[in-house]
């Protein structure tokens, strides 16, 4: 009996040894980040379970809060990142009110106009107009510069934090193997709090959840279902980043032609997968820099372009209407006007489909056969969901002079029957005729014409003043597609006039009279302050994907407006956010962390047990002596 008791108390005292030890680990580890508290079991030993050994060493951590802690961190990546950046845009316009803000700009621009139609004779007045333009030209295009800077800064951090990630993708599926051979318990929880700290680490980047597998290894999915991790193999991420963008460089799925970096996987059971994809990655700060590289700063790109391409089309352009013709089977425009059309303006014919669909057709005039060859999408004009084609301005054949009302109407009949065969468009005379047939029926239909004949025509077009014009060259602002959309990145360029700033006296010209006149001017202000543009539904003025009509002046206090909405809702997004991150991390730890209370009463137990093991060994020892010396 002693020396049953003498093998058992020398087993419960290794237990006991066993427990103080990870007690003494918690204890010294109780600030160490990653680290989960650890927990031993005992199972009874020897014949008729009358020993006891230890069973495992298990790490003490709540299941549900590690994954939701996950959840919660990926969402406060993507919110944070985004805020950032919105931040930043917002604070590009300046605070509403402030001197140097756009808004203040543009009023100053517009009250010296104000000033210069008050007194057309004033040197001074118009010199005042002149600068005042110049200065809001300068901001417009420091806007739009350091949009594309931002989206730059994004490109960079995509390759660093694709690197990062790919890293951690490695690491894990490297502790995995470790975590399957290894036999020490002890060795194998670290390299486990180890893997799920890497995990909680990646899914900053990505967002991600993970399944456990029976030989200790855990297997890494997105949540759209790309597997990055399978026990020892692991997704190889790569990013072929660009440098510096510019306001072409855009996502495509076709590489020939896409022109910013891509996050490509290479499969852990081979082939690859574009990340960058839409859908494939939903949270985490790699999805929220591919949304604003590719959504987010295009769109606000695209909404000073906008602005540049209204301040000075406003004042160039004009939209002749055309009348429902006799029969009523379609509209008549003047091809007198027509002939004045210029590369980028543009015929817009609503029509009614079979299903009673109202659709925009809009035929965009081309200087160059390549351009109508390779089209123009419709996200390039005002009207995101409209049918759009590309004509050729029809060249004059000797002797005449001009194109033919016969050879306009052909180039423009081709384009129509390109967008829908039931369009036809036929001359007569000075009318040109379009109309549908079938179910295809026309509602109307719009030339917008810029009537200078180019940027030195300064009085021909009266009221029409080219004020403003594209880059160094000093190009007329039409909305060319040649070799481009003029429009995308005009923002970056538009200047005033060479001319005007060097002779500003067509500011107060007049067409019936050499004396000037607060004529042109009042003009210009009434047209930048009242009259209604269509702008592009690609700006996403109000979150809607739809054409906006406004006046210059509103347009551009709607994209300060809209720019400070997106950053404020981003901003409490990213507060609420934060609060769901602090409170997972909280419960995490709760049931993961050590309790320094908690391990000292569970020491004093195991000390209270240890001395009970030890004395019953010191009875069975003395025992054991009484025996010996009989």
């Amino acid at each position: 009996m002693s020396i049953n008791a003498l093998s058992t108390a020398t087993a419960g005292l290794q237990a006991m040894q066993t427990a103080i030890g990870i007690v003494s680990q918690n204890v010294a580890n109780a600030g160490t980040a990653g680290y989960v508290k650890r927990t031993v079991t005992t199972v009874s030993d020897g014949v008729g379970n009358s020993g006891v050994a230890i069973g495992t060493i298990n790490r003490t951590f709540d299941d549900a809060a590690l994954k939701q802690l996950r959840l919660e961190t990926s969402g406060a990546a993507y919110t944070s990142t985004k805020a950032n950046i919105l931040a930043q845009i917002d604070k590009l316009y300046g605070t509403p009110g402030d001197s140097t803000a756009l808004d203040a700009n543009l009023n100053a621009f517009t009250a010296a106009l104000q000033g210069l139609a008050s007194n057309p004779t004033v040197a001074s007045a118009r010199a005042t107009v002149v600068n005042a333009a110049t200065i809001l030209t300068q901001q417009i295009g420091s806007i739009a510069s350091s949009i594309q800077d931002l989206r730059s800064g994004v490109e960079g951090r995509l390759s660093t934090e694709t690197s990062d990630a790919n890293g951690l993708l490695a690491s894990i599926a490297n502790l995995n193997l470790k975590a399957s051979s290894t036999s020490d318990a002890s060795a194998r929880a670290s390299i486990l709090d180890q893997r799920d700290q890497q995990l909680t680490q990646l899914s900053s980047y990505l967002d991600i959840k993970t399944v456990n597998q029976n030989d200790g290894t855990v297997s890494v999915i997105t949540n759209s279902g790309v597997t990055l991790v399978d026990r020892g193999s692991a997704a190889s991420l790569s990013f072929d980043g660009r440098g510096t963008l510019s306001a072409e460089s855009a996502y495509s799925s076709d590489p020939s032609k896409r022109s910013v970096g891509t996050l490509t996987a290479t499969l852990p059971g081979g082939g690859t997968l574009d990340l960058a994809a839409a859908g494939a990655l939903r949270s985490g700060t790699i999805a929220a820099e591919l949304e604003l590289r590719d959504k987010i700063l295009p769109q606000a790109q695209r909404q000073v372009d906008d602005l540049a391409a209204g301040l000075s089309q406003s004042l160039t352009d004009t939209t002749t209407a055309g009348t429902k013709n006799a029969s009523g089977t379609g509209f008549d425009l003047d091809l007198s006007a027509i002939a004045k059309i210029k590369p980028g303006n543009t015929l817009t014919i609503p029509i009614t489909t079979a299903t009673g669909q109202t659709r925009n057709v809009i035929l965009v005039a081309a200087s160059d056969p390549k351009t109508v060859t390779a089209g123009i999408a419709a996200s390039q004009t005002t009207d995101s969901n409209a049918l759009t084609q590309a004509f050729q301005i029809p060249a004059a054949i000797p002797p005449a002079t001009a194109p033919s009302a016969a050879q306009f109407a052909s180039a423009i009949d081709a384009a129509l029957k390109a967008a829908s065969p039931a369009l036809s468009a036929n001359a007569s005379g000075s009318t040109l005729t379009i109309a549908g047939s079938g179910s295809i029926v026309v509602q109307g239909a719009a030339a917008r014409i810029t009537q200078p004949a180019s940027a030195a025509d300064l009085t021909g077009a009266n009221p029409q003043i080219p004020l403003f014009t594209d880059g160094a060259g000093n190009a007329l602002i039409t909305g060319s597609f040649h070799g481009g959309s003029q429009r995308t990145g005009l923002a970056q360029r538009i200047g005033v006039n060479t001319l005007i700033r060097n002779d500003s006296t067509s500011l107060v010209a007049t067409a019936s009279t050499s004396s000037p006149t607060g004529e042109r001017p009042q003009w210009i202000y009434d047209t930048l302050t009242s009259a209604k543009q269509t702008f592009s539904a690609a700006s996403g003025i109000d979150g809607i994907n739809a054409p906006h009509s406004a006046s210059v002046v509103g347009f551009a206090q709607e994209i300060i407006a809209g720019q400070g909405a997106a950053y404020t809702a981003a901003q409490s997004l990213d507060e609420g956010q934060s609060v769901a991150l602090a409170t997972a991390q909280g419960r995490f730890a709760t049931s993961a962390g050590v309790n320094i209370d908690e391990e000292m009463s569970r020491l004093i137990e195991l000390q209270t047990a240890y001395t009970a093991n030890a004395r019953v060994l010191t009875a069975a020892r003395d025992m054991l002596d009484t025996l010996l010396r009989i």
